[in-house]
């Protein structure tokens, strides 16, 4: 544990035990350091896990919980970026909830399985809260209320997307704006910016010890 609150969370951390209760996610969307912009997604979030309590399943309409992360390479000199392939778009990585209530597990296994980088540790509490439309092919429109954290890369890691993306890069800071991506996503890369200056650097796990 840093002074300032983060924690970095490898994948045997007990913070990340499987949880199907809803209040886990809630209390992470709470705790999520919304910055500018995103306070009003995080209130609406809130409402709709109090509203839905099938918000865990990808089912549930007229949005469900999504978990999502920023990975940064081992210096915090750049990020990840995947082309998805069903969207489009280029997106970090991240997915469905599917019934799990802890988002940090969510998009540490997400970021893991969709970049092929092993040794990803996710950093809590969450840097972003999103709400965005999707219309999958054969699937009807519908909203994914996202949380999103800071992930942070082994030294070396090498990048391999999986088959949900079309290609995926490291892209440096500074070419943030050469990139087709949303507001939502511009805004995450600036909170994602953000929290590796105010580490200085990320974090090692012995640091936590």
């Amino acid at each position: 544990r840093r002074g300032d609150g983060v924690r970095l969370l490898d994948a045997a951390d007990p913070e990340l035990r499987s949880s199907s209760s809803s209040a886990v996610a809630r209390a992470q969307v709470v705790a999520a350091r919304a910055v500018s912009g995103a306070q009003p997604n995080q209130q609406e979030i809130l409402a709709a896990i109090d509203a839905d309590p099938q918000i865990l399943v990808r089912s549930a309409r007229p949005g469900h919980l999504t978990g999502s992360g920023l990975v940064v390479d081992a210096a915090g000199e750049r990020f990840v970026l995947l082309h998805h392939r069903k969207l489009q778009i280029w997106v970090q990585p991240g997915g469905h909830a599917d019934g799990e209530a802890n988002l940090a597990r969510v998009a540490l296994d997400e970021c893991t399985e969709e970049t092929g980088i092993d040794g990803l540790c996710v950093a809590a509490p969450a840097i972003d809260v999103d709400i965005h439309r999707v219309a999958p092919p054969s699937e009807d429109p519908h909203v994914h209320y996202d949380l999103r954290f800071l992930v942070v890369a082994p030294a070396a890691a090498s990048l391999q997307p999986n088959h949900e993306s079309t290609d995926g890069r490291w892209v440096g800071w500074d070419e943030v704006d050469s990139m087709p991506i949303d507001t939502g996503t511009q805004r995450l890369v600036a909170a994602g910016r953000r929290a590796v200056y105010e580490l200085g650097e990320p974090p090692t796990r012995n640091e936590l010890t």
